[in-house]
């Protein structure tokens, strides 16, 4: 059974992300409003905003938190052309606000010419590296050298993808024989240009990313991009979020010995589409074990996708914005309504006010 949780947030407009840190009982939401708000589970499953704050000085696409061995860190990117790292600072003893906490910012990153539509942070095995993307097209990753000074922060590398920028995801494997990769999204409209999925991968020998792969399959728009927990897998697991739900396999070939430096090459399959949603699927999000999906779309629904044991997906499970499960649903996938997975999650449609009047349905879990 799923249990729904509706939350008041109290933005004065449409939210746009909502983010949990790594152990779930953190959220934070951003805002047309310029806001974000942090939130906390209190010990009767109550989300309590314990932060609220302006951020930006235009509408916040993103927010996502960094892994709480860095300390409780998030960061935010805007319309504004900008990212913002924040870091939350408990008071000091001799402190007025002696125990109270309160987020200030330790940067901001003004590299960009235009919008920064996503912001992520690194695998934290490869220590605190932030990951923006543009919508003029480049993704720029910038690393803290110094942990302990999170106001420092230097741009390694700029990743020219050509098309406007939407969506980013680190691979999250931590395996040696997986170099680190970045999967980018574009939202371009032209549907006549393929590729709007591209794969970079670091190379060891030139320190620099190079672009590995293109899915030329993926014409349309694609808002929202999530790489699968790994798990230990040879292969890499791809989630798209399009005009339907598509989950991509990226195998990776043996290299040949006369081209060993260059970027691996993949054997690309499709091993799921799903058109259930009717309509523009906005976001994607895998549980910790990689064994289950999570899309939400303009139907103002949000699906539960399932493989089974000959990795044939279905949807296991649908839920209404207001949280309450879809009873009898049929389709050709044969839609069945059951308790897969993590708390009930409802879904929220947000519309961007202030640019391109983007539509954005978004996931808040209960």
């Amino acid at each position: 059974m799923f249990v729904a949780r509706s939350i008041a947030a109290d933005h004065k407009d449409l939210i746009h992300d909502v983010s949990y840190d790594f152990h779930g009982r953190r959220m934070a939401t951003c805002s047309s409003d310029q806001s974000v708000k942090v939130w906390d589970k209190s010990e009767n499953g109550e989300w309590n905003c314990t932060a609220s704050w302006k951020t930006h000085s235009g509408s916040v696409w993103r927010v996502t938190w960094a892994h709480p061995e860095f300390g409780q860190v998030l960061a935010s990117c805007s319309f504004d052309r900008t990212a913002a790292v924040w870091e939350e600072i408990v008071g000091e003893s001799n402190d007025k606000q002696r125990g109270q906490s309160h987020w200030i910012k330790r940067t901001t990153l003004v590299d960009s010419r235009t919008s920064v539509t996503d912001v992520k942070f690194a695998p934290k095995h490869m220590g605190l590296m932030l990951t923006t993307c543009s919508a003029d097209g480049v993704v720029r990753i910038y690393e803290a050298p110094d942990v302990m000074n999170l106001s420092q922060w230097s741009l390694q590398h700029e990743i020219s993808c050509k098309l406007s920028c939407s969506c980013i995801s680190w691979n999250p494997s931590s395996s040696r024989a997986h170099s680190p990769m970045i999967a980018v999204g574009s939202d371009d409209s032209n549907v006549g240009y393929g590729g709007k999925v591209q794969i970079y991968e670091y190379n060891e020998n030139t320190r620099k990313y190079a672009k590995a792969e293109t899915l030329m399959t993926v014409t349309d728009p694609v808002h929202d991009i999530a790489f699968a927990p790994n798990l230990g897998r040879s292969f890499h697991v791809l989630a798209i979020a399009t005009k339907d739900v598509r989950i991509f396999k990226l195998i990776p070939l043996r290299r040949e010995t006369s081209t060993p430096t260059g970027p691996t090459k993949f054997e690309v399959q499709i091993v799921a589409q799903f058109e259930n949603h009717n309509s523009q699927v906005w976001r994607v999000s895998w549980n910790i074990t990689s064994t289950l999906l999570a899309s939400s779309g303009d139907d103002g629904c949000v699906r539960l996708w399932k493989a089974n044991y000959m990795d044939n997906w279905k949807c296991t499970g649908i839920l209404k914005g207001d949280g309450s499960p879809v009873n009898g649903s049929s389709s050709q996938q044969g839609i069945l309504n059951s308790a897969v997975g993590s708390a009930g999650q409802t879904s929220q449609n947000s519309l961007n006010g202030s640019s391109a009047g983007r539509k954005k349905a978004q996931l808040i879990p209960g």
